[in-house]
């Protein structure tokens, strides 16, 4: 039978940075001026322009070249949507669009890579700054070329903690206000960046102690949440599992501080059966 070389996922996630960079750089190019008649709204609170289209076709085009018969999950579905290649990249264009529509120098580009079910390359470039996190199956999370890992903090106290606002989901509202009421009287504050994608890759850095976030979809965090795991940091959805890439919620953060990060927000997302403050109501 024929032998097959195990994927070097080192050299392709150097590829693909070179890929991920040309999309940031038009990107980066066309905030200079940009003008907000030229978007459009999917739907309520989702903004798109050509810069998203654009870029994701870019994206697309360029990484479709770095591996054979791979297929696509997009925000901007400008390819056919991919449920069954072995290898299949998961693309935001614009994290972010919001920000840039507004002059906002706060979005990213985010790559992930999985690999049947398993992510194997995660891929944030924060384009204003020039930052680009990353990481691959099996090595160290690094920013720029320098290694980078989560908090050491091991207390909320010691803890600043970021958050994204609902945009149409609104179902877990209840929830998601308590645990802003409690995070706000017991850590040194929360941030809204913006960009999930930023939000994950500052939580492996250790310049946020942990986020949380309800809504989301898989382009939105599948970059990010290896990029956390390989940087030494724990990922769950809000039952403490694991579908937390297309479960639609999240918790990353430091392991110093995750018994009582996590226990507030299980606390307060938990079904109404289950919830101590709502049987109370």
């Amino acid at each position: 039978m024929p032998t097959f070389a195990p994927m070097n996922y080192e050299k392709l996630c150097q590829e693909a940075i070179e890929v991920v960079k040309d999309a940031g750089a038009f990107i980066r190019k066309e905030f200079e001026g940009f003008d907000r008649n030229v978007i459009e709204e999917k739907s309520a609170n989702q903004l798109v322009s050509y810069v998203d289209v654009t870029a994701e076709k870019m994206l697309v085009n360029g990484l479709d070249q770095l591996l054979d018969d791979c297929g696509f999950i997009t925000e901007e579905n400008t390819i056919e949507q991919s449920k069954t290649n072995k290898y299949r990249w998961i693309i935001d264009p614009l994290d972010g669009t919001t920000n840039f529509i507004h002059g906002l120098p706060i979005f990213s580009v985010s790559v992930g890579l999985l690999e049947k079910d398993t992510l194997v390359l995660g891929i944030v470039y924060e384009v204003s700054k020039d930052e680009c996190f990353y990481a691959w199956k099996g090595s160290k999370a690094y920013l720029n070329g320098k290694e980078i890992q989560v908090s050491k903090a091991k207390r909320l106290e010691d803890s600043l903690l970021a958050t994204g606002f609902p945009y149409y989901e609104f179902n877990g509202m209840e929830g998601y206000i308590e645990s802003l009421r409690y995070f706000m009287k017991t850590t040194r504050g929360l941030r809204r960046m913006g960009s999930a994608a930023i939000d994950l890759a500052y939580t492996a850095a250790g310049r946020f102690e942990g986020y949380f976030e309800f809504g989301l979809h898989a382009w939105d965090c599948a970059a990010g949440i290896l990029i956390v795991q390989q940087a030494g940091g724990k990922v769950v959805d809000f039952k403490g599992g694991k579908d937390y890439l297309f479960g639609g919620e999240m918790v990353a953060c430091c392991p110093g501080i995750y018994k009582a990060f996590f226990g507030e927000i299980q606390k307060n997302f938990a079904p109404p059966s289950n919830n101590p403050k709502a049987a109370k109501g």
